[in-house]
């Protein structure tokens, strides 16, 4: 380990090997870091938390505190960090609730900049990147490939699909379908990413099907229940479809139109 001699490492803290520890960083007890992760200078980090392996994670970050909910009574809950994240300056990560599940967890691959603020009991998937000052509430979900624009806000037990994109400023307190671009305070539907999924190797044809079925959501007039079975006709031309198919289904919030 190149731990600097200036950093405060608990004894109940397990680093593996090669993790390396800038100086007045503070690990407390409960905390695990993975192979090749690089803590920097004046870095808290608290436990229970389990860090993977080769992430980055900038000066002045806090990682892994006690949650932002009054409801919190010292119960124990745990936050889980994946693989290759980039967590930039003073990013705050809290662990979950009892009435969450108890885990905060974050996947693999995913950039963090500056200020972004990631509260009890969300759920991060893989590939997103969050801009400057980007913040969720608690109980979020972000699924894989999306991205929230500067500043960008998330009310609680919202849901981000997989490759939306969230404009600067946006003000969401809605579940965003996956493949769809929302901007605005409150904010609105604008059209389907369709920039990043070709990006992300997305076929003419597949794209063409998802802006069809936008249409048939934002711009058919038809009732949500009304839409889902055209939906299930559609998807059958493309597998793509089902997971615009799955938060229909699932959300409790309605969906930012």
């Amino acid at each position: 380990m190149a731990v600097d001699a200036r950093a405060v490492i608990d004894s109940g803290a397990r680093l593996a090997d090669n993790v390396s520890v800038g100086p007045f960083s503070v690990i407390g007890a409960g905390v695990e870091i993975g192979e090749g992760t690089t803590i920097g200078p004046h870095v808290v980090i608290n436990g229970p938390t389990t860090i993977g392996r080769d992430n980055q994670i900038f000066q002045f970050a806090s990682i892994g505190e006690v949650p932002q909910d009054k409801k919190f009574h010292g119960e124990n809950s745990r936050l889980i960090i994946g693989d290759r994240n980039t967590i930039r300056e003073f990013v705050t990560i809290n662990r979950g609730t009892e009435d969450g599940g108890g885990e905060t967890r974050i996947g693999n691959d995913n950039w963090l900049m500056a200020y972004i603020h990631i509260a009890h009991d969300c759920i991060i998937g893989n590939h997103t990147i969050f801009s400057n000052g980007a913040s969720l509430a608690g109980h979020v979900v972000v699924d894989d490939y999306a991205i929230l624009g500067g500043f960008t806000l998330v009310h609680q037990f919202c849901t981000i699909g997989r490759h939306a994109f969230c404009g600067m400023g946006s003000a969401i307190g809605k579940d965003v379908l996956p493949y769809v671009i929302v901007n605005g305070n409150p904010a609105h539907a604008h059209g389907i990413n369709t920039e990043g999924l070709k990006r992300h190797d997305f076929c003419k044809e597949t794209i063409h099907i998802i802006r069809d079925a936008y249409k048939l959501i934002y711009r058919s007039n038809l009732t949500t229940e009304d839409v889902k079975p055209k939906l299930i006709e559609l998807a059958k031309s493309s597998k793509e479809l089902q997971p615009m198919i799955d938060l229909l289904e699932r959300s409790t919030r309605g969906i930012v139109r």
